[in-house]
């Protein structure tokens, strides 16, 4: 076996493989799984076969680690959770109830709607994403508003707001991490190093102006063209990541569409959430585990809207359990997408790409400059990866330490890492908030990606220069 310690810059080709892939040649199947190979293949010394055998045993591996099962798990379930609320009438009904009572009656509108909904379920941000586009989509595609509009509202609303929000599975993390540094009340150092979240809040807010303003640009204003013009919420010869038996599943003949078959369900997965969160967490919400409390508040959301329909007559248990299948199946890609993600993540931890790309970077830095480099430092890694937490694991190690040497405040330093991990995160074709997002917008998934990340570096931009200034001030 090669040992990548002589060579550590090999730890960053396998990323950038799947990154550049995954941007040329709109494959993130293929691109996951060539850089995977390339990873495996350098590990193995050179060899291919051996390589090829290890990808295997690296997504073995990978349901090793109860977390990543349940989020795979959540993340094919939740097509049941779209297909029951769509079979139901609840989906259809909510956009007429929507319509009958002229609320949603612009693009503008329906964006701002989307906007508010991602807002108000900030505990975990797949499923602010999921409730955001299975809501939304109906009611945009009536309007005639691009899928990649969606996406991007949908990831843009989600991990950012998570951030901002201390009392959540994120910010529990990001506490553990603190208190791992012999930081005294790091939910408390959290939540006063919000307002140094550059990124985060400049994220939504240039979202927000977007909206308001109703003026797009890049290759949005061109999706955006193209939806209002022509009627095309996707391009043509574009990939929805979501199987199309999901997307389409009509309502139930005979039946009344009720709002309240989508929003019961949804309003006790949300609700779930919390309570697992409280309860794996044994009283003390910010200690839950978030994997566990996702998976419960789906599989909830799941049996809560079969009993409802089951009461109304709506569908027998045979027929629920058809379509119970019929929407997990659709998720199916999403799924296999996870799995090539975790891998991939865990490769790069194994390569030590992370600890190479900080260890280069701290040995450059000036006291001015570190909430600003570490700010770059952590999007890097967060993008390399496609992993927000797994970049925060290793940057707090190295930032937190770094800043109490040199006599700075861990506040902004402390943010730096939330808002270079959020702001990689975004980025990153490979990421798992990215790949949800695409697949609760039916979106292709490098569409959003290319719609969406000249807005995320205008963010970005904006952050950095703020990072800049706030090193000096605080110097």
């Amino acid at each position: 076996m090669l040992d990548v310690s002589l060579n550590p810059w090999l730890s960053i080709v396998p990323p950038l493989i799947a990154i550049i892939i995954a941007l040329r040649f709109r494959q993130v199947y293929a691109a996951l799984f060539t850089g995977l190979w390339c990873g495996t293949t350098i590990l193995a010394g050179g060899n291919p076969l051996k390589g090829l055998a290890d990808v295997i045993e690296l997504c073995i591996r990978v349901f090793g680690d109860p977390d990543n099962t349940r989020v795979i798990l959540f993340s094919a379930c939740i097509g049941a959770v779209i297909a029951f609320t769509q079979r139901s009438g609840g989906v259809q009904g909510f956009v007429e109830w929507l319509s009958r009572r002229s609320l949603i009656t612009s693009r503008r509108r329906a964006q701002l709607m989307a906007m508010i909904i991602g807002s108000a379920v900030p505990i975990e941000s797949s499923i602010s994403i999921l409730v955001t586009g299975t809501v939304s989509r109906p009611i945009f595609d009536r309007l005639k508003i691009s899928r990649e509009k969606l996406a991007y509202i949908c990831d843009s609303i989600s991990a950012p707001v998570c951030s901002l929000i201390p009392v959540n599975a994120w910010g529990a993390f990001m506490a553990g991490l603190l208190a791992n540094q012999g930081i005294a009340q790091p939910l408390h150092v959290y939540f006063k190093a919000i307002i140094f979240n550059f990124y985060a809040i400049f994220a939504v807010l240039l979202m927000l102006f977007l909206i308001l303003t109703r003026r797009d640009f890049f290759s949005m204003r061109r999706a955006e063209k193209r939806a209002d013009e022509q009627g095309l919420v996707l391009r043509e010869g574009a990939t929805p990541l979501i199987a199309d038996e999901v997307i389409r599943i009509e309502p139930k003949p005979g039946i009344r569409l009720k709002a309240i078959n989508m929003i019961i369900p949804i309003a006790i997965m949300v609700t779930m959430m919390a309570a697992g969160l409280f309860i794996t967490g044994r009283g003390d919400i910010t200690q839950g585990s978030g994997s566990t409390a996702v998976l419960w508040a789906v599989l909830t959301a799941v049996v809560s809207g079969g009993i409802l329909y089951r009461v109304q007559g709506i569908m027998k248990f045979p027929e629920m359990t058809s379509l119970f299948f019929k929407g997990v199946g659709g998720l199916i890609p999403i799924a296999v997408l996870m799995m090539f993600a975790f891998a991939i993540g865990r490769l790069c931890r194994d390569m030590g790409t992370g600890a190479y790309v900080a260890g280069v970077v701290k040995d450059v830095i000036s006291p001015a400059f570190i909430p600003a480099i570490i700010f770059v430092t952590t999007s890097f890694i967060a993008f390399s990866t496609g992993t927000s937490w797994g970049t925060w694991g290793i940057m707090v190690p190295i930032g937190i330490p770094l800043a109490q040497s040199l006599g700075l405040s861990i506040l902004p330093v402390t943010a730096a890492i939330v808002s270079g991990g959020v702001f990689g995160d975004h980025c990153s074709p490979i990421s798992d908030t990215t790949l949800i997002a695409s697949m609760a917008s039916a979106s292709d998934h490098i569409d959003h990606v290319n719609t969406q990340l000249p807005y995320a570096l205008i963010a970005g931009a904006g952050a950095t220069m703020l990072f800049l200034v706030t090193g000096f001030v605080m110097q």
